[in-house]
């Protein structure tokens, strides 16, 4: 099969599916924004989310839930957020607005639970009332526990049938256990909000498999997206050195790792000598070397035309924002975006102001808002 190297001259050239793209897209065309801060000063800020009222929710990755109102940070963090593992790459990850959230006021957040040498990938559900959290419910927690501070995943989607799919990861040290279906360690889970299983899930009548799971073969999911027009689910996951990855998820689907990856490990051994493998779904786009990919959203705002339907993918180590464009039968690699920053990428957001939103991965964190530079003048605050 062959490869391509993402450059400008991809930017018209459809790739099939089935293709790989190794490297970074040209960011030369992406030009003509500003971008403006909203807030710094966060620790780790890791999810955004928007609320009916015009309010903001975002999290901060050692256990605070933060709102933004009229443009201003509250000073004091939302009160009731269950207490999280911090530590390593734990803490408390996504929040996420339930679909009927003006009648209903529910968040759904994941965390790290547990203990330093017993933690584990937890979904919970509350109620946002008067600046705190009421009503909590524990919707699903990732089995086993584990002893490493790495790999949770965490990010959350629901789709249109009010389902909710949960990134869980391999845990680091456990990543054999992608594989398997006994466990929920490398996956994708899928729940109703009350933390029953759908009785349409891939694996609900598999003997010995744990009912949740979606898909598995994953190392750390950390981007979920839903894509109307194409009635599909996409995710992307860390690589080790290289090999990150964009995938379609198909119920049930298994995505390779540990047994088929473009990565090489740590210290440079040789993880697998394969990158395909046979009832393993190949994946849409592969980062080699890696960029840490982050998080994932889907355009659909107004200000920016030319970019309505991509995806754009936040990235750690190459700190910046990639713009993937799909299609039913092929993806371009449309650009790189925010470099400028020089700043690692947690979460990329599409405003309901039609803005893009970022948040910067740091101990002093920034949410930053991103329109078009004509509108400069009429968008200062």
């Amino acid at each position: 099969m062959p490869e391509y190297r993402a450059d400008c001259a991809l930017r018209r050239r459809s790739i099939p599916l089935a293709a790989l793209l190794v490297g970074a897209a040209c960011a030369a065309a992406d030009t003509g924004y500003q971008i403006e801060t909203i807030a710094d000063g966060l620790d780790h800020p890791w999810s955004l989310a928007f609320l009916p009222d015009g309010r903001i929710l975002v999290t901060e990755r050692p256990g605070r839930l933060r709102v933004i109102e009229d443009g201003v940070l509250h000073p004091d963090p939302v009160a009731g957020v269950p207490p999280v593992v911090a530590g390593g790459q734990g803490g408390l990850f996504e929040v996420l607005p339930d679909a009927d959230f003006a009648t209903n006021s529910r968040i759904y957040l994941s965390l790290a639970h547990g203990s330093p040498s017993a933690n584990a990938t937890r979904l919970v559900s509350a109620t946002l009332t008067d600046g705190r959290l009421a009503d909590l419910s524990v919707i699903f927690t990732a089995m086993p526990a584990k002893a490493t501070p790495l790999h949770y995943g965490g990010r959350i989607v629901q789709l249109p049938d009010r389902t909710l799919v949960l990134a869980v990861g391999d845990g680091y040290d456990y990543r054999e256990r992608a594989q398997a279906l006994d466990d929920h360690l490398g996956t994708l889970v899928r729940v109703r909000p009350d933390g029953s299983v759908p009785g349409d899930n891939p694996f609900i009548d598999t003997p010995g498999a744990r009912p949740e799971i979606y898909s598995h073969g994953h190392r750390n999911p950390q981007g979920l997206a839903w894509y109307p027009a194409h009635g599909a689910l996409y995710a992307h996951e860390h690589g080790p050195r290289g090999g990150d990855e964009l995938n379609r998820i198909l119920p049930g689907g298994n995505y390779g790792w540990p047994v088929a990856t473009h990565g090489v490990d740590y210290t440079g051994a040789r993880i697998s000598p394969y990158t395909q493998w046979p009832g393993t779904e190949t994946p849409l786009l592969h980062w080699t070397p890696s960029i840490a990919p982050a998080g994932l959203a889907l355009y659909d705002g107004g200000l920016f035309p030319h970019w309505q339907g991509d995806l754009l993918v936040a990235a750690l180590a190459d700190r910046s924002v990639h713009r993937l464009r799909l299609r039913p039968d092929g993806i371009e690699a449309a650009g790189v975006l925010f470099r400028e920053l020089g700043e690692r990428i947690r979460d990329v957001r599409s405003g309901p102001d039609g803005a893009v939103w970022l948040l910067t991965d740091s101990s002093s964190g920034r949410i930053l808002r991103v329109t078009p530079a004509e509108a400069a003048a009429s968008m200062q605050r």
